[in-house]
């Protein structure tokens, strides 16, 4: 890996989606999230984060210093197995690795650093967003929770959306017995008609130095996973999603010039007024007040 990052940055992203379900949510049976005070469409930092990974596991095909921890069918404690068996310890069984790392931790102090350092360098979202890592944390090392230097907040709609239910219908019965009588399946989906939403985010360049070591490397990926963490991620059930935005604001310092409040304050978004109900990205005005930006934060709009 590069040498750490030694620039602060903050950012924000626009995404839409049209007659699609950006986030369901499992607690209100799959349909998309949404504020019950406000009426504003929710994405949760999970959901985009998931997106990140999915990209850069696709470009980078595991290579070396590219894999990604928290993936699909692969349970966590075989990927903490690996930095494990780094330090010499061969043991299968969790509960035995366990009783090794106390072991180890006795004569070699130093143990929570070389497993840290070891799972940072090998995969790209422990570098980037942290992780927990239940079997370190069970032996009682430090490097179990990794705080890492990018996070993200919810993503946030900017006008109130409306859930919609559809009804379809599928020609193909589930079951011989249903054949005989009917001739057609019933299903529901939900969809956003339109919704713009807004995401802001954070590059601390400090955690990057003492922590995982995120490189220049590493924030041009995420950029690039960002922008394009849609493109290859298209179903029925999401409809059309695409970025529309990555506002970058960099500042000339590992601690920043200025309150990160500030930078998202100085973009704003809204409506355009001839418009009462938006329906493509087109209906929004987005302005940088760059006036209201301290000259030493670079802003750069990726897209």
């Amino acid at each position: 890996m590069g040498e750490a990052i030694k620039n602060r940055y903050e950012f924000v992203v626009l995404f839409d989606v049209e007659n699609g379900n950006p986030n369901g949510d499992p607690d209100a049976g799959n349909m998309p999230r949404i504020d019950p005070e406000s009426g504003l469409g929710l994405v949760t930092d999970v959901c985009l984060k998931r997106k990140i990974r999915n990209y850069v596991e696709m470009v980078k095909e595991d290579a070396k210093g590219y894999q990604i921890y928290i993936k699909e069918d692969v349970p966590l404690n075989r990927s903490d197995r690996k930095a494990c068996e780094s330090l010499g310890i061969e043991e299968k069984d969790d509960k035995k690795i366990t009783d090794s790392l106390k072991k180890l931790k006795k004569t070699d102090p130093d143990v929570d650093v070389k497993l840290r350092d070891y799972m940072c360098d090998n995969f790209y979202d422990i570098r980037t967003f942290g992780a927990v890592m239940t079997t370190f944390v069970k032996a009682s090392l430090n490097c179990g929770q990794v705080r890492g230097p990018v996070q993200l907040g919810f993503a946030r709609s900017i006008d109130p959306i409306i859930s919609q239910e559809v009804t379809i219908t599928r020609v193909a019965i589930t079951t011989e017995k249903d054949a005989e009588n009917k001739n057609t399946e019933m299903g529901r989906k939900s969809i956003v008609p339109y919704g713009l939403y807004r995401v802001e985010g954070y590059v601390s360049a400090n955690l990057a130095r003492k922590v995982t070591g995120f490189s220049e490397e590493d924030l041009d990926l995420l950029w690039e996973a960002i922008i394009n963490m849609f493109e290859n991620d298209h179903s029925a059930a999401r409809g059309r999603m695409a970025v529309r935005e990555l506002i970058v604001f960099k500042h000339s310092k590992e601690l920043g010039d200025c309150p990160a409040y500030k930078l998202f304050d100085a973009v704003e978004v809204k409506k355009k007024e001839e418009v009462e109900y938006p329906r493509k990205y087109q209906d929004y005005i987005v302005q940088v007040h760059e006036e209201d930006i301290p000259n030493t934060v670079e802003v750069k709009r990726m897209i």
